[in-house]
């Protein structure tokens, strides 16, 4: 690396396969008013990096174009006006881009302190997953200490953070997974009734248990409409992904007699301004969750930069539990 310049990672065209993505000598990147530059020990990778990768999830404007929302290091450097931090301040951080790299710049008001008695790998994993969740189901399906949440994807990063944090807010939680492996996985990371979905209607099991108050859904088609069929009335689904399809058929009679709620919602095109909302709000709730050990984030394997591809396929292939973290 030379003086100015640091490694990163980058996809070879600008967007395909696995195999594309490569270690390329990139500029320095210098934060500018109200930001920090971070020097990255540990990222996060997610699937939305998947989909950037593959053409299909642009960066919001003025975000780097290269891969990474979510890295844990020490502030390397503090732009005007981002009076919170010093140089040497252990942070975690969501981004925008540009996490799969030695340096990285965030907005100030997007980092965090580790939580204490948190390494850099642990922490890199919390950003983009607490985030979604916080959003999604604490705040978008006001899910409330008794209730019950059914989580699609238990073992996935976002599962295994939907998990614990519903676990922390004494909610029931059911999760369902593909296969009879993972679904004992994600027994184990907490969820108190884990359902195989890859055999026997989960759905039904799931009316059996006294059925769901609130869904996160992240595989779409029909787990999506069978979902509908599995909430309580006044319950709510949250779509965050669409894994199985983009399409669903929906049972309007029941949305409306049941008083039911559908919505959805991405993270990464949100405001800067609501982006600093939820991390103020995640660092009252859910920081002293984490730091007393009632949220503990798995970390499936760890890789080194240049083998982001490998990263990738292990998310592709789906056999990961818990988050995987890329190392400079």
């Amino acid at each position: 690396m030379g003086e100015r310049t640091m490694r990163a990672v980058a996809v070879r065209g600008g967007r395909g396969t696995a195999d594309d993505l490569h270690l390329a000598e990139l500029p320095l990147p210098t934060p500018g008013p109200g930001q920090i530059l971070i020097r990255v020990a540990a990222a996060g990778v997610n699937r939305p990096d998947l989909l950037q990768r593959a053409g299909l999830y642009p960066p919001p404007p003025g975000a780097p174009e290269t891969l990474g929302l979510e890295v844990a290091g020490e502030v390397a450097a503090v732009g005007e006006g981002a009076a919170r931090w010093r140089e040497g301040d252990r942070v975690t951080a969501l981004l925008g881009g540009g996490g799969y790299a030695e340096y990285a710049v965030a907005d100030a008001r997007h980092a965090l302190p580790v939580p204490d008695g948190l390494d850099a790998v642990r922490a890199a994993g919390l950003p983009e997953t607490v985030f979604t969740v916080w959003a999604n189901v604490f705040e978008a399906a006001r899910l409330e200490p008794g209730e019950t949440l059914l989580v699609h994807g238990a073992t996935s990063g976002i599962g295994a953070t939907a998990i614990a944090m519903a676990g922390a807010h004494d909610a029931r939680v059911i999760g369902t997974s593909r296969g009879a492996d993972k679904a004992r996985q994600a027994e184990a990371l907490g969820a108190d009734l884990s359902l195989d979905s890859s055999t026997g209607d989960w759905a039904q099991a799931v009316r059996d248990s006294g059925g769901a108050d609130v869904i996160l859904d992240m595989v779409g088609g029909a787990f999506t409409a069978e979902g509908i069929g599995c909430l309580k009335p006044g319950g709510r689904l949250v779509l965050i992904a669409f894994q199985a399809g983009a399409s669903a058929e929906l049972d309007l009679r029941r949305i409306m007699t049941h008083r039911l709620t559908v919505t959805g919602s991405t993270l990464r095109p949100r405001h800067a301004d609501e982006k600093a909302r939820l991390a103020a709000e995640i660092e009252r709730v859910v920081w002293p969750w984490i730091a007393s050990g009632r949220v503990r984030i798995p970390v499936w394997t760890t890789l080194p930069l240049e083998r982001a591809g490998d990263a990738h396929r292990l998310l592709e292939e789906g056999r990961h539990v818990g988050k995987v973290v890329l190392v400079p």
